[in-house]
């Protein structure tokens, strides 16, 4: 429990040498008087004044200990004014079911070669807000945006081909994955799209689409597998200043998800948010007993 904690003001702990010095140097004068039989008074008296200068000394220390704030750094955030966020957008419709793609396991089919490429691409991103759309005959957003990226990847391994039905709504789900990116202050906002046929179940015109990407400075990358089409990818990846992909193969895929990581790189850090444990007020805790202790016994009667 206590392992790898340190103190966020150490100097603090420094104060201790003052209050040595002073218990040496600052002893205040008494006057002297002779009492007869003073040795049996001392004996009585020895033990509680032992007592009672361990209790002052742990009073003293705990309560330097706790004002020094010992810590535990539990995880480091990095977020950026000017950073980039992404919106992945991944069909699940009913023909993702296909194998072959991967040449080095031909069981495998589409989704599961997918989710792992993207699952990859993911912790690549470790400073980036990152949301995972899916769609098939409807859109389903499975994680808004956020930097939490072993969520992601939780989200990610539970998502499975026809999640959202069998059908393909690629234009519906370009269009959700914009009016979540609209309201972003990134420098940058990114959708990834890939998709692995013809979109069959969208409501919304391209058109209208392609206007909502320009409105908002969305850029669209679009990756096809499989038998797609290729206009369709291409006006949407043109219109917003992304660019088109296609893959024949998993080894394919997996160098269009590297060429995208090198075409979007995250910027300098500009903000780091350190979430902490603070363990203060266990010291405290024996700091105020100890106290407690010493006024106790510093004003018993005899």
């Amino acid at each position: 429990m206590f392992s790898g904690i340190e103190f966020e003001y150490p100097y603090v702990l420094g104060i201790i040498i003052l209050f040595i010095l002073c218990s040496i140097f600052c002893k205040a004068r008494k006057a002297s008087f002779y009492i007869p039989h003073l040795h049996i008074y001392e004996k009585v008296k020895l033990g509680s004044n032992i007592f009672q200068e361990l209790l002052k000394w742990s009073a003293i220390s705990f309560a330097l200990i706790a004002l020094a704030s010992p810590i535990k750094e539990l995880q480091t955030i990095h977020s950026k004014s000017d950073g980039i966020d992404i919106v992945m957008s991944l069909d699940t419709s009913g023909s993702m079911r296909q194998i072959g793609f991967d040449r080095d396991n031909v069981e495998k089919n589409r989704w599961h070669v997918v989710s792992d490429i993207v699952d990859d691409f993911i912790k690549q991103r470790t400073n980036d807000n990152i949301s995972l759309i899916v769609f098939g005959t409807s859109v389903m957003t499975a994680s808004p945006l956020s930097f939490d990226k072993r969520a992601l990847s939780q989200i990610l391994s539970h998502l499975d081909i026809g999640v959202a039905g069998d059908k393909t709504a690629l234009i519906d789900s370009v269009a959700s994955g914009v009016d979540m990116l609209k309201e972003s202050k990134a420098k940058s906002k990114v959708l990834i799209l890939l998709t692995d046929g013809e979109d069959t179940a969208s409501q919304i015109p391209l058109k209208i689409v392609q206007d909502m990407a320009k409105k908002y400075e969305v850029k669209i990358y679009t990756i096809g597998i499989g038998r797609f089409n290729r206009f369709l990818l291409d006006s949407l990846a043109d219109s917003s200043g992304g660019k088109s992909f296609s893959a024949n193969s998993k080894d394919d895929l997996e160098e269009i998800y590297k060429t995208i990581d090198e075409l979007e790189k995250t910027k300098i850090d500009q903000n780091k948010i350190v979430q902490k444990e603070y363990y203060f007020f266990y010291p405290l805790f024996v700091a105020i007993m100890s106290l407690i202790g010493f006024v106790f016994l510093r004003n018993r009667r005899v």
